[in-house]
């Protein structure tokens, strides 16, 4: 997980901003499908 996302993760929890999370999350599998289009436990 790049270090960007992670602050922000950690951040929006600190927060306990719900929607700040749901969007970085959605974010987070985006990245991920994103960088490994052929890995199979990138859809989980």
């Amino acid at each position: 997980m790049p270090q960007w996302l992670c602050n922000q993760l950690m951040r929006a929890f600190m927060k306990k901003d719900r929607r700040q999370i749901r969007l970085l999350n959605d974010c987070w599998y985006f990245y991920r499908t994103k960088q490994h289009p052929n890995d199979d436990s990138a859809s989980l």
